[in-house]
C-alpha cells in the first residue's frame, strides 16, 4: 500500500507548475535581473501565483507577489522607464518597481516606457522573449526609391 501511495504522490506532483524566466538588465552577469516566478500550488488548480524577483546585487534583492492567473495563460509585458524603473503589464493590471532602491511604487506613473520584452508560456515552460527594437531614426514607412 505504501508503494502505491508513493507512486501516486509523484504522479500528482508532476502536474504542478513551478518555473521561472529572467530578463538580465546587465547582460548576462545576473547581478541585475528581473525574474518572473510562476507556481501552481495544487495539481487540481488551473491558476498559478505569479511573483517578481528583482535583484541588483548587492544592494537589491526582493520578491513581490503580483497576481494569480491561469497557469497556461501567463503573459506579462516588461517595460523600461529608464533609471532602473520597470513596469510589468498583464492586461489592465500594472506594477511598477525600481531596482535602485528595491521598491515597488503604489501607483504606476506614466505609460511604463519602452517595451523590453514579454514573459509568456511557450510549450509548458515560462520564457522571456525580448522585443525586437528598431534603431532610432529608422523609418520603415518611407517610400523606397
Amino acid at each position: 500500500m505504501r508503494k502505491i501511495l508513493i507512486v501516486l504522490t509523484s504522479l500528482l506532483l508532476t502536474a504542478c507548475v513551478d518555473d521561472t524566466a529572467s530578463y538580465y538588465a546587465d547582460g548576462s552577469t545576473g547581478n541585475h535581473a528581473l525574474t518572473l516566478h510562476r507556481a501552481q500550488k495544487h495539481f487540481w488548480s488551473k491558476n498559478s501565483s505569479v511573483e517578481l524577483i528583482m535583484q541588483r546585487l548587492p544592494e537589491c534583492l526582493r520578491r513581490i507577489e503580483l497576481t494569480d492567473m491561469p497557469a497556461d495563460e501567463v503573459e506579462i509585458e516588461l517595460l523600461s522607464g529608464g533609471d532602473n524603473v520597470w513596469t510589468l503589464r498583464a492586461g489592465k493590471e500594472m506594477w511598477q518597481v525600481e531596482t535602485q532602491s528595491c521598491t515597488q511604487y503604489p501607483d504606476v506613473k506614466g505609460d511604463g516606457g519602452e517595451l523590453i520584452g514579454v514573459f509568456r508560456v511557450d510549450g509548458n515552460k515560462l520564457v522571456f522573449e525580448a522585443a525586437v527594437l528598431e534603431p532610432a531614426g529608422s523609418d520603415t514607412t518611407a517610400p523606397s526609391k
